[in-house]
């Protein structure tokens, strides 16, 4: 099952609901971050690029990329971008450690 967060029912009860669609919504994701990179240069995106470009709510895309996070395959690249509000936020990468096949195959 999906993370929730242990304290909230509707967490537990909106984890459940997308259980069965999690592996599809975290292979957009990844694919979206790999779709953001040319000739092998990890230009990478925020959170907020990759929600607008999937047309993902944050709730939805943000704990994807978590799991993707957790397990390896996406990283903190090191750099920031602005916002569309002015903050800084993370630019995310996919890992350069593992092949690419590999990567993909794991949402095939």
């Amino acid at each position: 099952m999906p993370k929730y967060q242990s304290h909230s029912e509707t967490s537990w009860e909106a984890a459940y609901e997308i259980e069965d669609s999690a592996d599809t919504l975290r292979g957009r994701v990844f694919r979206c971050l790999q779709k953001s990179s040319h000739n092998y240069v990890f230009t990478g995106m925020t959170d907020e690029e990759m929600q607008t470009a999937l047309n993902m709510n944050p709730s939805t895309q943000r704990p994807r990329r978590v799991e993707l996070v957790e397990s390896g395959l996406v990283q903190d690249s090191g750099r920031i971008r602005k916002t569309k509000s002015g903050r800084n936020a993370v630019v995310w990468i996919i890992c350069k450690t593992e092949p690419v096949k590999k990567q993909m195959d794991l949402f095939t």
